[in-house]
């Protein structure tokens, strides 16, 4: 009895060895861990939003709009709980990439805009800052990449087969990725350039032909 159940306990582990069901587990754990990557950078990016908008502030005659917007977009981003739950729903999912790309256009808007307050691209905290959201938005794009490849490999395996007979026995199905509207979002960094623009030279100015003597007419 001992014997058969031995047995039957090899076959069961060979048959699901063979048909992926580990290459699952261990895709499932690199997606988590990936996506865990990214949420910290884009938590990274909301915590520095407080002191960037207050720095802002300090510069008389700002305009309020901009910073309205970025605020309304980091309340409406960190409304979402990135639950590890959150990368097996696709419409959760989608509704979180979209919050964060709405935050990045805003944040993006609000950089652009100060370069008409030399007062504030002077200042030397607004520029720490600034320079602390350029390094976390490339982290981002570091992370959405690991992610991006690791849920590829993860759907790869669902799709294939014999894996795919082992995903429909244990209900694994392919995770949702960024998407081309996520890409434009938010695949580019707002960045602000602080020297002021050479501005373009002057044309040349033509010799003004001299006058004609009085009642002589010029030839033509």
């Amino acid at each position: 009895m001992r014997k058969s159940f031995a047995v039957l306990v090899a076959t069961l582990t060979l048959t699901l060895s063979g048909c992926g069901y580990n290459d699952f587990q261990r895709g499932d754990e690199a997606v988590k861990a990936s996506w865990s990557e990214v949420v910290n950078q884009y938590q990274r990016r909301i915590d520095l939003i407080p002191n960037l908008v207050s720095t802002v502030k300090a510069e008389a005659n700002f305009e309020q709009s901009t910073l309205t917007k970025v605020i309304e977009a980091r309340s409406k981003a960190t409304s979402i709980q990135a639950t590890p739950e959150l990368i097996n729903d696709p419409a959760a999912f989608n509704k979180f990439q979209a919050a964060q790309g709405e935050l990045s256009g805003a944040l993006s808007r609000l950089l652009v805009v100060t370069e008409n307050y030399p007062n504030l691209k002077a200042n030397q905290a607004f520029r720490d800052l600034q320079a602390q959201l350029e390094g976390t938005e490339n982290r981002i794009t570091v992370a959405r990449n690991r992610y991006i490849k690791s849920v590829q490999e993860y759907n790869v395996t669902v799709r294939s087969f014999p894996s795919n007979l082992t995903a429909m026995v244990f209900s694994y199905k392919e995770k949702p990725n960024f998407t081309v509207e996520n890409e434009k979002a938010i695949s580019v960094a707002p960045k602000v350039d602080f020297d002021a623009p050479k501005a373009a030279p002057a044309a040349p100015v033509a010799p003004a032909a001299p006058a004609a003597p009085a009642g002589v007419v010029a030839p033509k």
